[in-house]
């Protein structure tokens, strides 16, 4: 069963927990003065760390004048705070052979190092510096916005990139998770360095950090190490401070979807997604999807591999994915293929979807669990994976399974779900995104 992580001021009881999962490793979870919320894996024999700084903000909680605010901070973040610069930060992780990055996502932020056990103090203290005391000058935004419009201009060439994109706009049409998670051109040249800075004040805030660590770590020396960093950091920890809450799973999400989306471009394929409204990542029934995607799209013996690819030569990729997030979520399908065969393509994809309402066979079902829980472990080999894995069930589920009863709710799901689910899928109002030469 899972372990609910109560939101509770650090004097709580509930504040502290530990918890056993497989194999020996261990959790910990607790809420320092502040509310900043620590969670940490002490794996055995595991030499490495990594450690994550969340803030759970994404591109779907900007503001109209905020807006390009989550992408732009997670690239200011790494030029300097007010005792390291741009060139400090990057040698601190280079001279020990670490790494470090960020990721920005609709519904979060994460800043991220990896590096070997005994340099995790020095990692905890550079990636919480940038954290609390960025300083964001003028000149590094200027310059930054540069490299930001760069970034966006080698995804805009990517016509997979554009498909995706405008696929989540047409699917959530009116609600702030269709944005387009790094913001447009028109969007990054507007921004002025004072509405990234507001932003910056109103969320990198204690009650909103959750710092995350899995390897070689140990939870009592980590807890020391987060109140120093945040001490040097000039913020305020108010014992009593509650950690901000999560996103209300059960809110309603109004969206207006866009049935059919073109894209001229001059290309020598056309790159088609065609999908609808998925389920939210609380959904019970998210296992069920999981294997549905699976058997449809996932690998080369799934069905759309075999009838699109295999049997008919049509397509050289060809796939199905879901996206949970917490009040909404998006399910597709993608292929790349000649333009002249687009519209036979796109039927193909469909009619599969269609058929697993009425047929999902059993070796198709075991195959399906089987991918999932291996690729699951095998996921979970390396630190970075444990410590997403931490963030992701403190900020979106509040709740912590271990890896075995994760894997028991995928064994669980029946023939009859999945096939329910598909049904179910199959029926809603669908979206269809072609990339590529005009027709």
């Amino acid at each position: 069963m899972p372990r609910d992580l109560p939101l509770v001021p650090s004097t709580s009881p509930e504040a502290h927990l530990i918890v056993e999962q497989d194999h020996g490793a261990v959790i910990r979870r607790t809420i320092l003065p502040g509310g900043v919320r620590v969670f940490s894996q002490h794996i055995p024999g595991m030499r490495s760390a990594t450690i994550g700084a969340w803030i759970g903000v994404g591109s779907r909680d900007e503001s109209p004048e905020h807006a390009g605010s989550t992408h732009f901070l997670e690239h200011l973040l790494f030029k300097g705070t007010a005792t390291r610069s741009a060139l400090d930060i990057a040698e601190s992780f280079d001279r020990v052979g670490g790494e470090s990055n960020a990721a920005t996502a609709k519904e979060y932020t994460c800043y991220y190092a990896r590096v070997i056990d005994v340099d995790l103090h020095m990692a905890t203290s550079v990636i919480l510096d940038m954290v609390t005391s960025a300083e964001l000058r003028e000149e590094d935004f200027d310059l930054e916005r540069g490299v930001i419009l760069e970034e966006l201009a080698m995804a805009d060439d990517d016509p997979a990139d554009v498909a995706h994109e405008r696929f989540s706009e047409a699917v959530h049409g009116g609600h702030p998770v269709g944005r387009p998670i790094g913001g447009t051109p028109a969007i990054i040249k507007a921004v002025t360095r004072e509405a990234v800075w507001e932003h910056y004040k109103q969320h990198y805030v204690p009650e909103g950090l959750v710092v995350t660590v899995a390897g070689g770590v140990d939870h009592d020396e980590l807890c020391a190490w987060v109140l120093e960093s945040l001490d040097a950091g000039g913020w305020a920890l108010d014992p009593d401070a509650v950690p901000l809450p999560r996103r209300d799973p059960f809110a309603s999400v109004a969206a207006v979807l866009t049935p059919r989306v073109d894209i001229a471009r001059d290309i020598e394929q056309s790159h088609i997604l065609i999908g609808c409204e998925g389920l939210r990542a609380a959904d019970p029934r998210r296992n069920d999807l999981a294997v549905l995607s699976t058997i449809l799209g996932a690998g080369m013996s799934s069905r759309l591999f075999q009838e699109v690819r295999e049997k008919r030569g049509l397509a050289y990729a060809v796939y199905s994915f879901a996206q949970p997030l917490a009040e909404v979520g998006q399910f597709g399908m993608y292929a790349a293929c000649g333009t002249s065969r687009a519209d036979e393509v796109a039927s193909l994809l469909i009619s599969e979807l269609e058929r697993m309402a009425h047929d999902v066979t059993p070796g198709e079902l075991e195959r399906a669990k089987g991918q999932i829980a291996g690729g699951t472990v095998l996921r979970l080999e390396d630190s970075y994976s444990r410590m997403s894995r931490l963030g992701k069930a403190e900020l979106a589920f509040g709740e912590l399974w271990s890896i075995g009863d994760a894997l028991d709710q995928v064994h669980a799901v029946t023939a009859e779900g999945v096939a329910a689910l598909a049904g179910e899928l199959a029926s809603r109002p669908r979206v269809e995104v072609r990339v590529g030469p005009a027709m």
